[in-house]
């Protein structure tokens, strides 16, 4: 995020002051990092240069009511079954957006996935859906393949579930292509 940076129309603008968040629901990841970061003056991110002057380790929240409300900063992204109401398959690309049909069976089994994955609790539920806001597609690379274009919109949900895994989603993001910088988390209570 370059808060100072001139907005430019279809790209996030970079320039100037500003920061970048890399997050990981493993604490041995953040760590390598962080010690990794700190001895590089300079990251080449495409055509820009990100002078490296602080690197910082921030604590998991305290999710100790296990309860979470999490706001993202870049758009979510959520494949449905790209099934019609007979059951068969029209796409394989099949996106939608919160409020339309499965977004939020495909979101909820998506947290528990994640959980899963992980070995944490998989006791995990997305109670609501309290903002949306407006859709956004971004062309995405893709270490298998073209990657493509992905619709998503930033979501504001609240979630409840064991304090680890809701510590572990936050560091990791709501929905999918979370590796591409999707679904990423910027507040919580």
């Amino acid at each position: 995020m370059f808060p100072g940076a001139r907005r430019r129309r279809g790209v996030y603008a970079a320039g100037g002051r500003g920061y970048v968040d890399l997050g990981s629901p493993l604490p041995e990841v953040i760590e390598g990092w962080a010690r990794g970061l700190a001895q590089m003056p300079v990251i080449a991110w495409g055509a820009t240069a990100l002078i490296v002057d602080h690197v910082e380790v921030r604590e998991a929240p305290d999710f100790r009511s296990g309860r979470a409300l999490f706001r993202t900063v870049t758009p979510v992204v959520m494949k449905t079954s790209g099934r019609d109401d007979a059951g068969r398959r029209t796409t394989r690309q099949a996106w939608c957006l919160p409020g339309e049909p499965e977004w939020d069976v495909f979101m909820q089994a998506n947290l528990r996935r994640k959980a899963e994955t992980l070995g944490l609790d998989p006791d995990v539920s997305l109670d609501a859906v309290t903002w949306v806001g407006p859709k956004r597609s971004f062309q995405v690379a893709s270490a298998n393949g073209p990657g493509g274009k992905k619709p998503g919109a930033c979501v504001e949900v609240e979630v409840s579930g064991p304090p680890e895994t809701l510590a572990a989603l936050h560091a990791w993001g709501l929905g999918q292509a979370n590796a591409a910088g999707m679904g990423w988390i910027g507040s919580q209570r």
